[in-house]
């Protein structure tokens, strides 16, 4: 029953986003750093990401079971509402304190933070805008900026140039599969608006492009 609970708890968090942001999180550790502190960086990064999927999750609820979204453990009923946003209030302190005296230390901290404000910002305001990618290209231009900061570096343009067009580009990639059914609910970010083949196109732009910077400044 406990492992059940786990795994839903997990899957409310965006389990496959979170881990890649996670393992990311790592490998720039240990590019900059080693790997002890690469460790503790990827698990509170990882507080943070769980921050985020939760809140989209609870925020979306509604949404969730008018789709009947089964595979969203709240529509499934695996865990409940109620659960799910105490532990999200619990976790949320936990992960601001971690990522402040762990070792990406006040400065990196404050803006990875600033990131998981921006993916929260996202989930209760900037999804229903045009503006949807900021929060997406910020987000993703602090988590490496974060690690830099953490051993008084500051990060290359090209490393948050390409974080952020990595970030907006999956944001287009992933509302694909829901466009249909975010139209129906009012949710107009920019992918939405936009429709289905030029989410598509913008979507591979962005991402080889991202490719393209870290493959030609790492040659």
């Amino acid at each position: 029953m406990r492992l059940l609970t786990l795994r839903a708890y997990l899957k409310a968090a965006h389990f496959g986003p979170t881990m890649l942001i996670t393992v990311i999180s790592f490998l720039l550790g240990v590019q900059l750093w080693w790997e002890g502190p690469a460790y503790v960086i990827a698990f509170t990064v990882f507080l943070g990401q769980l921050i985020i999927g939760w809140s989209n999750d609870l925020y979306d609820y509604g949404d969730d079971v008018k789709h009947n979204r089964t595979n969203k453990p709240l529509v499934a009923g695996t865990i409940t509402p109620e659960k799910l946003r105490r532990t999200t209030f619990i976790f949320i302190p936990i992960a601001v304190i971690a990522n402040l005296i762990g070792p990406l230390g006040l400065k990196g901290g404050s803006v990875y933070l600033l990131g998981v404000g921006c993916g929260i910002a996202y989930n209760f305001h900037f999804k229903f805008s045009p503006l949807s990618p900021l929060p997406y290209a910020v987000a993703c231009a602090a988590l490496p900026a974060s690690v830099y900061f953490a051993v008084d570096r500051t990060p290359p343009l090209w490393v948050l140039a390409g974080g952020s067009l990595l970030g907006v580009g999956f944001h287009f990639l992933n509302v694909l599969k829901d466009i249909k059914e975010d139209k129906e609910s009012n949710i107009g970010g920019l992918p939405q608006r936009i429709g289905v083949f030029a989410c598509g196109v913008i979507a591979t732009l962005l991402i080889g492009s991202a490719i393209l910077i870290c493959v030609i400044n790492n040659s």
